[in-house]
């Protein structure tokens, strides 16, 4: 099958290791993966913003690129979710776009979704020795339904798994939440941090970028230096 990996923008920008990770693992799971040169933003940010006639832009560009696959697949949960719930909803107003955003949506999945149920991957065992703590990002959870694929991904791998408490509690990233409301966000991320800390684990291990950067920046703020923090994708392709 033939599949169109969108990389997102903020990988691309700022971790592209979890890119290459997701390649290998589509690789391995025996699809053919093409990645557009030309794919920019999915047009979150904008469309969060209420820049609604950019979003739309983004969103257009993004079904010219991606719609002659197979598959759609997406390491990020807010991401998929934007181009699968939201796209239909930003361009309800055109007929024809409407349809084709229905369409791409419906072959659209996060990673871990679609390794799970769409190209049924196993994988090798994984060399990867730390103990983890899994952090369930809001998007992916909320809005996609990421919850036991990746846990059963890792299980299959080896991976030794510690659940935290609250693991479903937002991290208090949230994008321009972030920004908005800085005192709010940063202690919702404290308190993230704190129970990363208390489960044991020397990794949290999640599947959306932007999370990843809120609480590796805060436990190194706070004086953590050694808990790392990854992507799952990285985990499952031993290259963390």
């Amino acid at each position: 099958m033939k599949v169109g990996l969108f990389v997102t923008c903020l990988v691309d920008a700022m971790r592209p290791e979890i890119g290459f990770a997701s390649l290998k693992l589509l690789e391995a799971a025996g699809c053919e993966v093409i990645v557009p040169e030309a794919q920019t933003c999915c047009g979150q940010p904008a469309y969060n913003s209420g820049d609604a006639a950019h979003a739309r832009e983004l969103a257009a560009k993004t079904l010219r690129e991606f719609e002659s696959f197979d598959y759609m697949v997406v390491p990020s949960g807010s991401c998929a979710a934007q181009l699968k719930i939201h796209f239909p909803r930003l361009l309800q107003d055109d007929a024809q776009l409407v349809a084709r955003a229905r369409r791409l949506a419906a072959r659209t999945y996060e990673l871990t979704d679609f390794l799970t149920n769409v190209a049924a991957r196993r994988g090798p065992s994984t060399t990867f020795s730390r103990r983890v703590t899994y952090h369930d990002s809001c998007s992916g959870l909320r809005e996609l339904g990421i919850k036991t694929q990746p846990r059963a991904l890792l299980a299959y791998a080896g991976v030794e798994l510690t659940e935290m408490k609250d693991c479903e509690q937002c991290c208090g990233f949230g994008g321009a939440f972030a920004v908005k409301y800085g005192d709010i966000s940063g202690a919702i991320v404290d308190e993230k941090c704190r129970h990363i800390q208390a489960s044991g684990a020397d990794t949290v291990v999640l599947g959306d970028l932007g999370c990843i950067l809120n609480i590796e920046g805060r436990l190194q703020r706070l004086g953590d230096d050694t808990t790392r923090v990854l992507h799952v994708a990285q985990v499952l392709a031993g290259e963390a």
